[in-house]
């Protein structure tokens, strides 16, 4: 027996739709915004396009409250359930994105199957293994949402303790709805909109500018690493790099290159901000009246830097996601590595510490 979902489609709504337009107008105006901001050094106009995606942001939170309001109201379904098979990934965090395959036996309803994917302490570990019973509980609606319960009540604690379930056939898996191939659809022909509108607004500006020449055969190493940026600016408060055409920040050695070249090789001292999308990489070099918050770019693991972002945009609940950027700050005495991730079923959160390691995590809502 095959069981289905009694959620709508939702992502195929109308306010889904437009949700996707909106979001890929956003990622793709903030985009073009830094950028031209650069070339055309306009300040105003950089500070813009980096602030447009936190504001959104919020607003897709704030907008978000009523419907966590109803799903909160929706009193879940507690049941059994005996793990079929896991996947734990390799890594030194402290909480690992494990993999669960189960079959889900309810006291009311036919048994069935869930994949999913839960993050688990390493200390806890040995509590998960094939063919042991838990309990779980998820929305009597949405049977694909189902969470493990880490700390369950001593009734059901005995429950699954004692328990002997049977393994429910595959033909029963549940899933969560397909996503939409309108939404991402459009959520490209919003960015792509967006950012041919910010261009066409400065037009004037970006076309006075006269290109740069070819490197000569005598230039030095520096210069020559630096041939595939299209613009690199650096004034006494800030520094800006932003890539040519077919490169990006992820590529190996790239991000480290950049930041050498804004920073001399370190000479220029610590900062208080390092800012950096697909494109486009800005400092924001220390004051006297930022001592505290000051720290040294040339320290940070740029190594691991692709597979933080690599694992926001895979294990955080962001469908088709469309745009990444981090942000390196130093809070409360520690540096903290931010990964945001955005895409048409909105955005989520990656946090790491000065040398890479995961802290915590938040989830596409």
């Amino acid at each position: 027996m095959t069981i289905t979902t009694g959620a709508p489609p939702t992502r195929n709504t109308p306010v889904a739709l437009a949700r996707g337009f909106l979001t890929g107008s956003v990622i793709g105006g903030s985009l073009a915004a830094m950028v031209v901001g650069v070339v055309v050094d306009k300040v105003a106009l950089l500070i813009a396009g980096m602030g447009l995606p936190i504001v959104y942001g919020l607003l897709l939170l704030l907008a978000g409250v009523p419907r966590r309001a109803r799903e909160a109201a929706v009193v879940p379904r507690t049941a059994l359930a005996m793990i079929e098979s896991l996947d734990v990934p390799k890594g030194e965090v402290t909480d690992l994105a494990v993999r669960f395959d189960l079959t889900v036996v309810p006291d009311e309803g036919p048994a069935f199957r869930v994949e999913f994917t839960q993050d688990i302490h390493v200390a806890d570990l040995p509590d998960y293994r094939p063919r042991g019973v838990l309990v779980v509980r998820y929305p009597p609606d949405r049977p694909a949402a189902v969470r493990i319960v880490k700390r369950p009540t001593p009734v059901w604690e005995e429950r699954a303790a004692g328990a002997l379930l049977d393994s429910a056939p595959a033909s029963t898996k549940v899933s969560e709805p397909p996503d939409s191939c309108a939404v991402p659809f459009l959520g490209f022909l919003g960015l792509l909109l967006a950012a041919a509108a910010v261009v066409l607004l400065f037009r004037v500006d970006l076309f006075e500018d006269e290109p740069a020449g070819p490197p000569s055969s005598s230039a030095s190493p520096s210069a020559s690493a630096s041939s595939s940026w299209s613009t690199k600016v650096v004034t006494a408060g800030s520094g800006t790099v932003v890539l040519g055409p077919g490169q990006s920040f992820l590529d190996e050695g790239e991000l480290g290159r950049a930041v050498n070249s804004l920073t001399r090789n370190g000479e220029a001292g610590p900062v208080t901000t390092l800012q950096v999308t697909d494109s486009l990489l800005a400092l924001t070099f220390s004051s006297t009246d930022s001592k505290a918050r000051e720290f040294d770019p040339v320290s940070l693991p740029y190594e691991r830097f692709p597979a933080l972002v690599d694992e926001a945009r895979t294990t955080l609940g962001v469908h088709a996601p469309q745009a990444w950027s981090i942000t390196v700050l130093r809070t409360d005495g520690s540096v903290t590595i931010t990964v945001t991730v955005a895409g048409p079923g909105g955005a989520a959160v990656l946090e790491a510490d000065g040398q890479g390691r995961v802290l915590r995590r938040t989830s596409a809502h």
